[in-house]
């Protein structure tokens, strides 16, 4: 019998299977999906899965412009709450990290909404921002960081409808990530490259210390791929950070010394999404494509330490903040393993 396990307990990776293996998955079905002509398949499909700071809600947007927010406690979704106002597919959602009921949302015609999720209100709106596809909070949720297709980011305040600033890169870039202290942001590129930024200048954070070339840049870079990286994620400890490429790989970077310490080669198709652990200690991938399992990996070791069965490829998850407990999307379908279910 698998041990009970309380919020902010880590378990070793010897423990971890026999532990989690025992919990169970739970779905929660948007019938709404069903009504609007969209058979619980990957045509409802969910882009993106985040929890609230307090791992009391989970938020999910959906290709078909359906933003909800559920109750992990209670899977029917008479006891979620559909946010309305977004007329195109939602690419990414995001609770802010000091405001728990709070969330931000960007769609792909390029503009950001800040709820209350307790009021059903859009109190802020932000347009403009182009073919957006990714969405991140400052750590002391002052503000916020989009991007779009086209390399632009543009730095969001959440009580203004203008853009603060805007900054174009010299390549296209993916899911950025912030470190905790809120003074750079690792911004994943179209040349396998991770930029680190210093913010909000987003001005190179690390130069060269030697000549280079005539013609070359003396920006340190981190280079972990040979595809186009698509997401980074740094761990709560703030020990590592991992970026997902189209190469199917993850890549861990020490952040004492910015060296790939490891790679996560297992994936079968282009990693969109990474999340760790509560403690750090471990982590998963979500591939858009390939695969019928979710592989969770020991972040010290690279271990493979459990595989979660699937219907299909999951493009997108999410580790609860306080426990181990992972949502995750299955055939346009929100599940979650480590919850009770049962609870009315």
């Amino acid at each position: 019998m698998a041990p009970l396990l309380r919020p902010r307990y880590s378990l070793p990776k010897d423990k971890f299977s026999a532990y989690f293996g025992s919990l169970k998955s739970q779905a929660y079905v948007d019938t709404g999906a069903t009504s609007r002509g969209l058979p619980n398949t990957n045509q409802h499909g969910l882009r993106s899965i985040a929890w609230n700071p307090l791992g009391t809600l989970v938020a999910t947007g959906a290709a078909d412009k359906t933003l909800r927010v559920w109750n992990p406690e209670k899977p029917s979704v008479r006891f979620s709450t559909e946010l309305k106002g977004h007329s195109s597919s939602i690419e990414k959602v995001a609770f802010n990290p000091v405001k728990d009921a709070e969330l931000a949302s960007v769609s792909s015609d390029g503009v950001v909404k800040l709820w209350d999720v307790r009021t059903k209100a859009c109190v802020n709106e932000v347009k403009g921002l182009g073919n957006a596809n990714s969405l991140a909070w400052a750590p002391d949720g002052s503000s916020l960081l989009a991007g779009n297709k086209n390399g632009e980011l543009f730095q969001l305040s959440p009580t203004q409808s203008a853009i603060v600033s805007t900054h174009q890169q010299p390549a296209d870039t993916n899911q950025m990530a912030f470190c905790w202290g809120g003074g750079k942001v690792f911004v994943p590129t179209r040349e396998g490259r991770i930029r680190i930024l210093s913010y909000p200048e987003m001005e190179p954070a690390f130069r060269h210390n030697y000549a280079v070339m005539a013609g070359e840049s003396s920006e340190f870079t981190l280079k972990g791929h040979t595809a186009s990286c698509l997401t980074a994620e740094l761990s709560p400890t703030g020990k590592y950070l991992a970026t997902g490429g189209a190469d199917s790989i993850i890549a861990l970077f020490d952040t004492k010394d910015w060296l790939c310490q490891r790679t996560v080669s297992r994936l079968l198709g282009p990693v969109r999404n990474i999340s760790f652990t509560f403690d750090g200690s471990y982590l998963v991938g979500g591939c858009e494509d390939g695969g019928t399992g979710l592989e969770i990996t020991h972040t010290e070791t690279g271990e493979l330490v459990h595989t979660v069965k699937t219907a299909g490829p999951c493009e997108t998850l999410a580790w609860a903040p306080t426990r181990y407990c992972l949502a995750y999307s299955d055939l346009g379908t929100l599940r979650i393993i480590g919850v009770d279910g049962d609870k009315k």
